[in-house]
């Protein structure tokens, strides 16, 4: 199967939110079939997924299902988000960038004001940029210093999703003088801007990840969207609202990955089609004991689902609300996205290793790639481990303290 035809130019941006969901999910199931195809074997390669972003922006899914237009209930986010699952489901490295893509691209609306916001929305659509990058804490920070020709950017940042395919770059930087964080867009092809691989990672092979380094490159006033926090104690609420649609997009990046892993086992299971082996043995379909490992995996899965549903709904409402959102709602938003992300990550860890036990000894031929499946998502999952999430939530049950802002790296 090849890619997915662009669609119709003919189609407005604001038609393609919210009621047009569908539309999108049928584009995004084209895409995710045809990665499917050869997951395994361009995972294994281990390439920059120059190819597949390639698959992306013919699709049309690099621009996001969103626009300023639409309206703030967030029907945009959702239409986002529902993407970011489906092809996650195909190929988990893939749903990341797509995933950060589409939050970096969106990031404006959060950190700039509507006019910058809708202008570099515009400028990204119109160029198909692909996004990278990431504004989550790191030491040492990247630094803003004001020169004779105006701001300069310098320093590293390491382990960055989507960089080695991105045409803009969405990071945190501190003023050299204030210590402000802001955030800021930078060309990848800007001079000054020089883009490595990461580091041989058993993970997340195809999220185009890798490390920028950052030597006195130009940074015009239009390319500081706005401050990253100036007191975290007390966000704007727009800024705010970033924290729990960036984690969002994990939750469903996670689901994604946990539906994909247990779609794939059971068509192992049926059938024992593998891409090289269309006959390979398998156990009885009516083992007693593969019967409830399938049952306990679906239930799992289900309920981390219908968590995400209503945190989905949750931020939905808190966008709506815009500056009128109330600091104990958010927090509410907050805590709630948090414990979706944590069913979410239980839901792809138990998946992506009991998978393994119901494909059996066959499981470890990397013919089969299901362990692909693992090593993306106990990647993803050490960089938001469970055991701060719970340590959260269970700070605000007990004591009513607000879940920190932070976002995801």
């Amino acid at each position: 199967m090849g890619p997915a035809t662009a669609p119709p130019r003919t189609t407005s941006a604001h038609d393609r939110t919210g009621s047009e969901q569908p539309y999108w999910l049928r584009v995004a199931r084209e895409v995710a079939d045809d990665l499917a195809t050869d997951a395994v074997a361009r995972e294994q390669a281990g390439k920059a997924p120059v190819d597949e972003v390639s698959r992306l922006r013919e699709a049309g899914l690099l621009t996001p299902p969103a626009s300023t237009e639409a309206d703030g209930g967030g029907g945009d986010w959702a239409a986002a988000l529902a993407v970011v699952r489906e092809i996650a489901a195909a190929d988990g490295a893939i749903g990341q960038l797509l995933g950060c893509h589409y939050f970096l691209a969106g990031s404006a609306r959060f950190f700039a004001g509507p006019a910058l916001a809708a202008q570099i929305e515009e400028r990204s659509a119109a160029g198909q940029w692909c996004w990278g990058g990431g504004f989550a804490r790191q030491e040492p920070a990247l630094t803003l210093t004001r020169g004779s020709g105006g701001l300069v950017l310098n320093g590293r940042q390491d382990y960055t999703t989507g960089v080695l395919a991105a045409d803009r770059l969405a990071v945190r930087a501190v003023r050299a003088d204030t210590g402000a964080p802001l955030a800021v867009v930078v060309d990848a092809d800007r001079p000054g801007v020089v883009i490595d691989a990461a580091a041989d990672t058993f993970g997340r092979r195809l999220a185009a990840g890798g490390s920028v380094e950052f030597d006195d490159v130009p940074v015009a006033a239009d390319e500081v969207l706005g401050p990253l926090s100036a007191d975290e104690d007390f966000l704007p609420p727009r800024t705010a609202l970033a924290s729990p649609v960036a984690h969002l997009v994990s939750v469903q990046v996670l689901l994604g990955t946990a539906e994909g892993t247990l779609a794939e086992a059971r068509e192992y299971s049926r059938t024992g089609q593998t891409p090289l082996h269309p006959a390979w043995p398998v156990g009885s379909p009516h083992d007693p004991q593969v019967l409830t490992t399938y049952g306990e995996l679906t239930v799992l899965i289900r309920s981390a689902s219908a968590l995400a549903d209503q945190a989905l709904g949750a931020v939905q409402e808190a966008l709506a609300l815009g500056d009128e959102l109330a600091y104990d709602e958010y927090a509410e938003v907050a805590a709630l996205v948090t414990m979706a992300e944590t069913a979410a990550s239980r839901a792809a860890q138990e998946s992506t290793t009991r998978a393994l036990d119901i494909v059996g000894p066959r499981a470890a031929s990397g013919l089969l790639g299901f362990d692909r499946f693992w090593r993306n998502a106990r990647t993803h999952t050490l960089y938001e481990p469970l055991g701060h999430q719970l340590r959260d939530i269970g700070d605000y049950f007990l004591n009513g303290a607000q879940p920190p802002f932070a976002l995801p790296a």
